[in-house]
């Protein structure tokens, strides 16, 4: 039977110009659908899970072609809420060579950052649930949001669902202090702690030492503090951490270290020549889950989530257009490229 995982959290439009163009120089741009929680829902749907995505949306046109595009990959979108006047959007920009990425949200007030806890009966939509995943960009959105991720993460624990978060700090969302606040509300409800080289530090001021972003140093010791650290604040059983190392913006290492019963595991690092980074983070998530999910051994559990996020930087947009067959390929160390026939 398969597992069932629930994703909570926004889905909007994403628009960026044609390949590399500038903002300034697009004259059209593309249009595609995405946001972290759905981005997982879709990879988890890819592996063969029953995904299920849970928000609110615009009755309109736009509303329902983002429910199109989950469907698509046989993602389930019947307890979605229905109301609001806006879905957000946001633009892309993606760098190259030493040019960063940049990214233009345009998501203020959007139905689901305006949506009340009583657009959702969490004891039904939780019910007959594996694992329910969410993560800091949805509680950012708004007191509202805030206060539904409150009563999600409530009525999973008191049934026994196991709850993943993604930290996924975003500055233009929130200060520091008050996703601290909110967030370290929230974590005491958390098996699973996922975040990046960043979100650790800004919302929690915990630091990995002698690591610096910039010049793509990363040290293994410094990353087992912030683990630690995270896992005794919380209570948290596990924690996963994202290890990228920006050499530009169209080449980067990626890794992972994950936490489990006081052991740790690093998975091996690839080297990626970044097609669209965006979303790499969210399919890491999906991997990891699928693999927690599958009683993959913690030490396989990483390499598959790495292995699904490698491959993720190679295709266009947010949603991971991959399978397990070709993850499972990776990890066991077919990376050549060749052409499959």
């Amino acid at each position: 039977m398969k597992k069932r995982v629930v994703c909570f959290g926004e889905i909007m439009g994403r628009l960026n110009p044609e390949g590399y163009l500038r903002i300034a120089q697009a004259q059209k741009f593309e249009l595609s659908f995405a946001g972290g929680e759905a981005n997982v829902a879709v990879s988890l749907a890819n592996f063969g899970v029953d995904a299920a995505f849970v928000s609110k949306l615009p009755e309109n046109d736009l509303g329902r072609y983002a429910v199109k595009s989950l469907r698509a990959y046989d993602v389930d979108v019947s307890r979605m809420a229905w109301g609001g006047d806006r879905l957000g959007l946001y633009f892309v920009e993606k760098g190259a060579s030493q040019r960063s990425s940049t990214v233009l949200y345009d998501r203020k007030h959007s139905a689901i950052a305006e949506a009340a806890p009583s657009d959702f009966d969490w004891p039904s939509i939780l019910t007959g649930v594996d694992w329910f995943h969410f993560t800091g960009i949805t509680p950012a959105l708004s007191d509202s949001t805030a206060s539904i991720c409150a009563d999600a993460c409530r009525i999973a624990r008191e049934k026994g669902v196991p709850v993943s978060c993604d930290l996924n700090y975003r500055k233009n969302l929130w200060s520091n202090e008050k996703a601290g606040n909110v967030m370290g509300s929230l974590m005491p409800f958390v098996d699973l702690i996922i975040a990046n080289e960043e979100d650790a530090e800004q919302v929690f001021g915990i630091k990995a030492q002698d690591s610096d972003l910039n010049s793509g140093k990363l040290d293994q010791k410094g990353y087992k503090s912030v683990a630690k650290q995270l896992a005794e604040r919380f209570g948290a059983r596990r924690v996963a951490i994202t290890l990228r190392g920006s050499l530009s913006a169209s080449d980067n290492d990626w890794a992972g270290m994950f936490y489990a019963d006081g052991q740790f595991y690093f998975s091996k690092n690839y080297r990626i020549h970044i097609i669209d980074r965006v979303g790499g983070g969210d399919s890491f998530a999906g991997g990891l889950i699928y693999a927690l999910l599958s009683n993959y051994a913690p030490d396989q559990a990483i390499e598959f989530a790495v292995a699904a996020s490698c491959l993720k930087h190679t295709v266009e947009f947010d949603f991971n257009q991959v399978s397990v067959a070709e993850v499972l390929k990776l990890t066991g160390g077919d990376g050549s490229g060749r052409v499959q026939r």
